[in-house]
């Protein structure tokens, strides 16, 4: 089609965000400034339009979310019952349990159980936790301990969506892509959201990065922590960089072309992450190469320590070293806050211990216990915990009540709790040396200051800077955000 066949196709629409110099784009930039969407600068500035700006004053530039798929055991590691090892083997009043929906559990003939672990005061704070984790416990004037999260799904990819996505159904952004919306990326060569996994793999996969409604480039994207950072990422063997930059180039130019025609904003994000593999094929491996790193820090972490005896744990997989995997991949989550971006998850699976649960636990708390204290304490000395926020959570925790599944002998472990379970964040504008809400002399119920999942959520968009009632996107004729139609900033956590 020649030039001026094109310019009489041209859309009014078209017409305001070009040929008008941006004029469109200005109006819309204004009107999104009196929101707080968009500086005033950048929405008089044509060229600065899609520079996005936080709704306030931001605390926190990065987000590390270390998810425990599966849900670790608050009873056996954050939230010490005496009374509970008191009523053990005792079977719970019937009003608790009747109304409650189990996986597994059979309320009828369920009896209390308590657990064996001990217990200590840690820090000048006195926050108390499990002798599974002594690591954490010398950075407990870091922590933020929340005790009272509670959730209404009881099955793992349900709950894990929620914890992830804000609403327990497919297709939906998760926080890393809301965020990157947002805020846009910071790292001009790596994406803005990682995702580095160790162990089984989670009940909820690649759903728990999606980006959902939002354009792709907004997704996380799985790295490895050794080898090839990403599959596919190097040249084939014999492609010379001038040769595939011109094919870049070509891609580039047909996508553009395309874009014009239709407006599909998948084609920018093609485009986008096109560019952006091109640079990585020089960051990426630069990231996971630790070699520059000290030996010391990387005995911090537990790089290169070995596996625990023994077999059968769910938090591994054959032939794969686990704690290695974890230590690395914490390492890394660090060199990425380093190099701009913006929200790495750190994903460990399967902590969902119906059997076993004391083997089985010691494992998994022997795989984190070391390298998030790690984490936090390097993130410290560096001058960055201020502004990286560090949160350990998953989609709900454990029952009080051993679990007396059908056709099993034997009651060693616990069934799914969304009722009361804990989360445990440190830095990027939260108080350290804090244990927030209470649950009953059980572990059954909350009885002060209850936290949804999405009051999480609300809470951590505001360290950002992102009021999650304004941060929405437009899809099928509906405005949605991350936390749904819920969600609240809970103030007393912030320093």
């Amino acid at each position: 089609m020649n030039p001026f066949q094109q310019k009489q196709q041209a859309t009014r629409r078209e017409f305001l965000n070009s040929s008008a110099s941006g004029l469109g784009g200005i109006a819309l930039g204004s009107m999104l400034a009196g929101d707080g969407l968009f500086s005033e600068a950048n929405a008089k500035d044509p060229k600065k339009f899609r520079e996005l700006t936080s709704h306030s004053a931001p605390k926190a530039k990065s987000c590390i979310f270390i998810f425990t798929a599966g849900a670790p055991s608050q009873l056996d590691l954050f939230d010490h019952k005496p009374k509970l090892n008191e009523l053990d083997g005792t079977a719970m009043p019937e009003e608790l349990t009747k109304k409650a929906r189990f996986a597994f559990l059979q309320p009828d003939t369920a009896k209390l159980m308590g657990s064996p672990r001990t217990w200590k005061r840690h820090g000048e704070c006195g926050m108390e936790l499990s002798d599974l984790l002594p690591n954490l416990g010398n950075c407990a004037d870091d922590l933020l301990l929340v005790r009272s999260m509670h959730s209404e799904e009881f099955n793992h990819h349900p709950g894990q969506l929620l914890m992830q996505c804000g609403v327990s159904r497919f297709g939906m952004p998760t926080m890393g892509s809301w965020i990157n919306y947002g805020l846009g990326s910071a790292s001009e060569n790596l994406p803005g959201y990682v995702v580095l996994t160790a162990g089984r793999g989670s009940s909820g996969g690649s759903t728990l990065w999606q980006s959902g409604f939002l354009p792709s480039k907004y997704a996380g994207v799985p790295f490895r922590n050794q080898g090839e950072p990403v599959l596919n990422l190097s040249n084939p063997a014999g492609l010379p960089p001038e040769l595939q930059r011109a094919g870049l180039d070509a891609l580039k130019d047909l996508n553009e072309l395309r874009f014009q025609e239709v407006h599909d904003p998948e084609i920018a994000s093609r485009i986008s992450n096109f560019e952006l593999a091109n640079r990585m094929q020089t960051a990426a491996p630069e990231l996971v190469d630790l070699k520059s790193e000290s030996q010391e820090t990387l005995d911090l972490y537990g790089v290169g320590r070995p596996e625990p005896d023994g077999s059968g744990f769910r938090g591994t997989v054959a032939n794969q070293p686990t704690y290695e995997m974890f230590s690395r991949n914490c390492l890394l989550a660090r060199r990425m806050v380093e190099r701009g971006v913006r929200f790495i998850n750190v994903i460990h699976a399967s902590w969902d211990q119906h059997s076993d649960l004391d083997k089985q636990l010691a494992y998994n708390a022997g795989v984190v216990d070391q390298p998030i204290a790690a984490l936090i304490t390097d993130l410290k000395r560096r001058g960055l915990l201020d502004e990286t926020l560090v949160v350990w959570g998953s989609e709900f925790g454990r029952t009080p009540l051993g679990e007396n599944r059908r056709g099993r002998s034997g009651v060693t472990g616990r069934d799914h709790h969304p009722f009361a379970y804990s989360v445990m964040m440190a830095g990027g504008g939260m108080k350290g040396g804090l244990t927030y809400g209470e649950t009953d002399e059980i572990g059954w119920s909350i009885v002060d200051k209850p936290v949804h999942a999405n009051d999480l959520a609300a809470t951590i968009l505001h360290q950002f800077g992102l009021d999650h009632v304004k941060l929405t996107y437009r899809f099928q004729g509906r405005d949605f955000r991350l936390t749904d139609v819920g969600g609240k900033v809970i103030t007393d956590w912030l320093a």
